[in-house]
């Protein structure tokens, strides 16, 4: 099982940087490897979406089910796709008014050796950009000025 775990202080607000993990019909916009989205659910407390991976020819699609506890913490557990196991979670911890530290937790389990020999490098290299990708666009969404 790959596990993946990044932390990052940056220089916005908690309610910001979840709801930018929150509106994943925007990945598109910022993440180069994501085909598009689909919005299944959204309520206060749930959202469900199927997240389509187009990198360098690989495709391949996944589904989780998002449990939110606004502006805090996402919940992230696998619906549907080429794993085994997949859930984590993004931690968004207030430091004063105006920043926070956001952590972000991923495991995964390909569902064969030949989807993870496959999909593997790309899913592993997406995962760690991850965090970065966010951090990014909260400057261009966020920008003073």
């Amino acid at each position: 099982m790959a596990d993946v775990k990044k932390l990052v202080l940056i220089e916005f607000t908690p309610a910001q940087m979840f709801e930018l993990v929150d509106r994943c019909e925007d990945y598109p916009q910022f993440l180069p490897w994501c085909g598009g989205t689909e919005v299944h659910q959204r309520t206060e407390k749930i959202t469900g979406a199927t997240i389509h991976i187009n990198y360098h020819g690989i495709k391949a699609h996944f589904s989780t089910e998002n449990e939110k506890h606004p502006p805090t913490e996402m919940i992230i557990r696998l619906t549907d796709g080429p794993f085994n196991h997949l859930d984590g979670n993004w931690r968004f911890t207030a430091l004063g008014d105006t920043a926070c530290k956001v952590e972000f937790n991923l495991h995964y389990e390909f569902s064969s050796k030949l989807l993870e020999k496959v999909l593997g490098p790309v899913f592993n290299h997406i995962a760690n950009t991850f965090v970065d990708s966010f951090v990014k666009r909260a400057a261009q969404v966020y920008a003073k000025g």
